[in-house]
């Protein structure tokens, strides 16, 4: 059995703000953000992990990086293209109060129901084309992996919602099902049958974390 770890980015200065960063915007990561995965890495410190996978941005290099340091062990990491947030296009770097008074509908059909979401409205990625890079890059990932491989994939909320309810095979309209992610959360799936077929162990883990959540922490 192959377990994958998706775990979400440490929280930044813009999910702080409450402005849209994807695949062209990329805060710091916070202060509290290096003690948060910390506690993960803490919550995960008994699991021996073969690889570690990162999308290419910063807030997800730094991510892994910290929580390698954190776990003390002596696994590779390797940067791939694919794991990277959606383009969200001219909704990058707005304030979500922007979003909803410019862009209502399609804010709403991104958020709430993705089979009606138009991403040429915002010039933007669409779910079916952030569906086929990200499953792509995790058949990829599966390609070279051990039956019993323990792997560590760090990326987006909104990619990671996407990519895993794919692999899940839940329906586009259903992908917001489980709801989103929060930041430093991990979510796990397995498979038996080197990537063909996957199930949900863990939907969004947070009881690691010390602090109370808010409405800012997860997309």
């Amino acid at each position: 059995m192959t377990t994958l770890y998706f775990v979400r980015h440490g929280k930044t200065e813009w999910n702080l703000a409450g402005r849209y960063q994807g695949a062209n915007g990329d805060s710091p990561l916070l202060a509290s953000s290096y003690t948060e995965i910390g506690e993960l890495a803490n919550y995960l410190k008994d699991i021996q992990f073969a690889h570690l996978y990162t999308s290419p941005m910063k807030r997800t290099r730094v991510t892994s990086a910290t929580l390698k340091q954190d776990l003390h062990q002596d696994f590779p990491i390797t940067v791939v293209d694919g794991l990277h947030e959606f383009d969200l296009g001219l909704m990058e770097g707005m304030y979500f109060t922007e979003v909803q008074e410019r862009f209502p509908e399609t804010l709403r059909t991104f958020r709430e129901a993705p089979a009606e979401y138009d991403a040429s409205v915002i010039n933007g990625e669409s779910f079916p084309q952030v569906i086929k890079r990200t499953t792509a890059a995790i058949a990829q990932i599966m390609a070279t992996a051990k039956p019993d491989d323990q792997i560590l994939i760090v990326s987006h909320g909104a990619a990671l919602v996407a990519m895993i309810q794919a692999l899940l095979k839940t329906p586009l309209a259903d992908i917001r099902a489980h709801g989103g992610l929060t930041n430093s959360s991990v979510t796990t799936l397995k498979t038996t049958d080197q990537g063909q077929s996957f199930e949900l162990l863990d939907w969004n883990e947070t009881a690691f974390l010390s602090r109370t959540l808010s409405a800012s922490d997860t997309i």
